[in-house]
């Protein structure tokens, strides 16, 4: 289905600033892609299923693999990825920053197991005097749901989010060239995420190079107001209560000017300050996985999370997105 460049819809309490009116929220789309499993069974299985249990020597076949092959985790639920961990038992690993070139180091964190293949890898960068450990609560809960996470520490904590962006880069070219982890990456499902200069950085590093398939600036912070050469599907997070990057002039314009054609979404977060993407919250949690899912991995069993736009509650003060998604 083609989108038309007017499809953007929002839902909100923020009456207080000039918005456009939300239209409607439009009803899912038909699914383009079928995910189809099935569990074929032995001949002595089958048989053995006939009489209620499995005979001597009866196996069961591996289910069929589902149809799309990036699909990891089981089905997801609200409470599901609402929950601190997913199912995946996770291991991480120091990078010094004497080892490393274009960034000040970090922690890796990834699957212990390798049964599932290879994964998607996202790379977070800090704010303006912060380290990786501001951001560093997004490690395990989303490398236990199938990613590689690498929390970086920036050349300086003073660095800008044009320099932001180069360092994350440079993290994701170590991750998949360099680390003791290349092997679980799937070096072609690689996004960004950051906390204020960080989440500038995340649209510079997003605009320099087109292949990554995901962004996400946390309260972001940038002189640049307009991104319209993004090519990456991006969810804006910003916070009602946030008076370093207040919405109006950071969040808000960043939605705004990316293209229309862009599958882009934005989050608002209720009752929120600049500082709450550097502690566990559910909220951004909940939407930053189902995003890098959803664009990432190609796993549409997410998109229910997206589509429909989320309503405003208690955490959500508002959220604005194209639906349906691509």
């Amino acid at each position: 289905m083609q989108r038309l460049s007017t499809g953007d819809h929002s839902v909100g309490r923020g009456a207080a600033r000039s918005r456009p009116c939300p239209l409607p929220v439009p009803l899912p789309r038909p699914r383009s892609r079928w995910r189809v499993r099935s569990l074929v069974l032995t001949a002595g299985a089958a048989t053995a299923a006939l009489f209620g249990g499995l005979v001597p020597g009866a196996q069961a076949a591996a289910p069929e693999a589902a149809a799309n092959p990036y699909e990891r985790g089981p089905d997801p639920t609200v409470a599901a990825i609402e929950a601190p961990l997913g199912s995946y038992a996770v291991s991480q690993t120091t990078v010094s920053a004497g080892g490393v070139s274009g960034f000040g180091g970090g922690t890796i964190y990834y699957p212990t197991s390798t049964a599932d293949g290879t994964f998607g890898a996202v790379a977070i960068a800090p704010g303006f005097t912060a380290t990786q450990s501001s951001v560093a609560w997004l490690g395990p809960r989303l490398a236990s749901r199938g990613f590689v996470v690498f929390t970086i520490n920036t050349l300086s904590t003073l660095d800008q989010p044009a320099s932001r962006g180069r360092q994350l880069l440079a993290a994701l070219d170590h991750l998949k060239q360099n680390s003791t982890v290349s092997g679980r990456i799937d070096a072609t499902r690689l996004g960004v995420m950051g906390h204020s200069m960080g989440g500038g950085g995340s649209l510079e590093a997003a605009k320099s190079r087109t292949t990554l398939k995901a962004a996400i600036p946390l309260t972001g912070w940038n002189t640049d107001k307009t991104w319209p050469e993004l090519r990456t599907p991006t969810l804006v997070v910003g916070a009602d209560g946030d008076t370093v990057a207040p919405v109006a002039t950071h969040s808000e314009p960043f939605y705004e000017s990316l293209p229309g054609t862009l599958d882009k979404a934005y989050l608002e977060l209720n009752g929120a300050t600049h500082s709450a993407p550097t502690s566990s919250n559910t909220t951004i949690a909940k939407y930053s996985l189902s995003w890098l899912k959803r664009f990432i991995d190609d796993d549409t069993r997410y998109e229910q999370f997206l589509c429909p736009l989320p309503q405003p509650s208690p955490t959500i003060e508002e959220y604005r997105g194209s639906c349906p998604l691509g």
